[in-house]
């Protein structure tokens, strides 16, 4: 009896590390997507994090423009530049920089694909040659799969803050050189070259 035991809490434990085939767990093989592996070596959603990993890039500026911004009824000026649009691989990362020039700027919840959703996940780029629109990655597929993006939960910048924020998408064929990158509250910033 307790050989029968000792025998069923191994294979539960090996089962739970993804050890035993058709067994789900941490270190198992379970087949993940390219966004997965990017969201992992993406920082976490924590202000000072992101601006560390946009910081090599910044000064960079690939196209920017002042505009109006805010959801609700909070509405400011800013400067709005995007500073990457890169390949690697499979994904093509976008980052960009928003800084609040005149008032309270509200990227707080109006960004994000839902009236609860504090997120960048509804920025999108379009291919103009092939009529696609790609938009952010994912980490899953059900419901509660989050976006491989900023967070903007909180963020109500000032005059003279800025936040940098990026969010990744897979990559359009190889052929296409140049995306529009349209942005909720922001708008369509067209012939973006990708690096």
């Amino acid at each position: 009896m307790r050989k029968t035991i000792a025998l069923a809490a191994a294979a539960a434990a090996l089962a739970g590390c993804g050890m035993l085939p058709g067994r789900q767990g941490g270190g198992g093989e379970e087949k993940q997507s390219q966004a997965v592996t990017e969201k992992q070596a993406t920082p976490t959603r924590e202000p000072d994090q992101e601006q560390q990993t946009a910081a090599p890039q910044q000064g960079q500026v690939i196209v920017g423009r002042e505009t109006k911004v805010g959801a609700g009824d909070m509405f400011g000026k800013a400067r709005v530049e995007i500073t990457a649009l890169k390949r690697q691989g499979k994904t093509v990362s976008l980052n960009w920089t928003v800084t609040a020039t005149d008032g309270k700027v509200n990227l707080h919840n109006g960004m994000g694909s839902g009236p609860l959703d504090f997120t960048v996940s509804a920025v999108s780029l379009i291919d103009p040659v092939n009529a696609k629109r790609y938009r952010v990655a994912r980490n899953g597929t059900g419901q509660d799969a989050e976006c491989v993006c900023s967070g903007t939960q909180g963020q109500f910048l000032e005059s003279g803050e800025a936040s940098t924020l990026y969010a990744v998408f897979a990559a359009p064929p190889a052929d296409v050189t140049k995306v529009n990158v349209e942005m909720p509250m922001i708008g369509v910033f067209t012939d973006v070259p990708i690096s």
